[in-house]
């Protein structure tokens, strides 16, 4: 079916073809890497790994483009909490059309070189400390840092062209796609490494995996109603309108989003603290001891991850979904809510669903986050936790990806 529409072909084709192109650069690595010394480290720490998932499989072969689209999503989660903040951008973002959009997003893409200059020099300053890069001169470290933050914008621009020319969200679909190519190398080491005697271990992984995509299906796929009648106009000789219909409001509306953000908020303190390691200042000392006291403590990381994701859920929800507007929109089409007033009583009562269905999402997106890192501490297998991750990204896009293409067929057929 999608394959019979020639737009949509196309749009299919171009996705892969990007994809095949991120593939090939996450292969070419930066000069002087000691392949074993890197695998050791990233297998060992929990947060590394969660940074070689975001950059899309990039760390891991410390290629050009081992930053991956971390640093575009955290300029996105800066620009988007200066919303708050600043009204002016408040406004760009929400009330000025997809013109303010372009300059936005404009903001945004500015914003990612510092961001990538400072992960990079933090990265390989970090990873030559524990001997995958040797030590570096000056200029290879320039060298090396020029060279990541030009392949953390490659991507950049990748991601955006799938979401323009393509199909998705581009940046999901590189995660995604990130996460995928490494199964072969999962299935092939679990069968070089299976043992009979954690048959009862392999099958509660396997539980907990199913009632995960079972989770995230369900809370995406949820939907609260709520019923508007179009009113009644005489046109002509003929009577427009009466028409009774619902306007559904998702559960999640947030989607992934809260959980690429929350693992890009909790990569910063082991950055940071192993950066500060090596100061001389006795209070800079004291901080680097506090944050990877954080780092390697599965308690504080599992909450504060829980209210990351708790928290970003609602903010990037009332980032993305207006109830003023929404209200406004159905006032102009003539249409309401059985038993509410149009304007203000509208606003509020949508607010007052999407608050408490946003809740509901909201505690179960942070339950099923965090729900890997707590198997995680029972059987101390640092993999099932990035594993239990990278499969909450992997269906969640999947999920997304299924409602795109059937709009575009809706749209086609229309």
């Amino acid at each position: 079916m999608i394959f019979m529409d020639k737009i949509l072909r196309k749009r299919v084709v171009f996705v892969l073809l990007a994809l095949v192109a991120f593939r090939l650069l996450a292969n070419i690595p930066i000069p002087g890497v000691d392949i074993t010394a890197l695998e050791r480290v990233i297998n060992n720490n929990q947060l590394l790994g969660a940074f070689n998932i975001l950059s899309g499989g990039g760390l891991s072969h410390l290629s050009i483009i081992m930053l991956g689209v971390g640093p575009y999503i955290t300029g996105s989660i800066i620009m988007q909490l200066l919303t708050i903040m600043v009204p002016r951008l408040k406004s760009m973002y929400q009330e000025e059309g997809e013109l303010g959009k372009k300059k936005f997003t404009q903001y945004g893409r500015i914003l990612t070189v510092p961001l990538a200059i400072i992960q990079g020099f933090s990265l390989i300053l970090l990873l030559s400390k524990q001997g995958v890069l040797g030590d570096l001169t000056t200029f290879q470290m320039i060298a090396n840092i020029t060279i990541v933050v030009g392949g953390s914008m490659l991507l950049m621009w990748i991601g955006e062209l799938i979401s323009e020319f393509g199909i998705g969200n581009g940046v999901s679909l590189i995660i995604f796609a990130g996460i995928i190519a490494t199964i072969p190398q999962n299935i092939s080491q679990f069968i070089y490494t299976f043992e009979v005697a954690k048959l009862p271990m392999y099958i509660i992984f396997l539980v907990v995996g199913l009632l995960i995509i079972a989770g995230v299906v369900l809370i995406s796929e949820a939907e609260r109603p709520i019923p508007v009648t179009y009113a009644k106009q005489v046109r002509g000789y003929g009577n427009a309108g009466g028409v009774q219909t619902y306007l559904p409001l998702r559960v999640n509306q947030a989607g992934v989003i809260p959980i690429i953000f929350g693992l890009s908020i909790l990569m910063f303190p082991q950055i940071l603290g192993n950066l500060l390691a090596s100061s001389t200042s006795s209070i800079l000392l004291s901080i680097s001891k506090g944050m990877l006291w954080f780092v390697n403590n599965s308690y504080a990381y599992a909450i504060t991850y829980f209210i990351l994701v708790f928290l970003f859920t609602y903010f990037y929800t009332a980032i993305t979904f207006d109830p003023k507007q929404l209200a406004d929109n159905l006032q102009k089409g003539g249409a309401f809510i059985p038993g509410i007033r149009p304007g203000a009583a509208t606003i509020e009562y949508i607010s007052n669903i999407l608050t408490r269905i946003t809740l509901v999402g909201a505690l179960f997106l942070g339950i099923i986050a965090v729900l890997p890192l707590v198997m995680k501490g029972i059987t101390g297998i640092t993999s099932f936790a990035l594993g239990g991750t990278a499969l909450l990204i992997v269906v969640s896009v999947v999920l997304d990806l299924i409602k795109k293409v059937e709009a575009q067929l809706s749209m086609r057929e229309y």
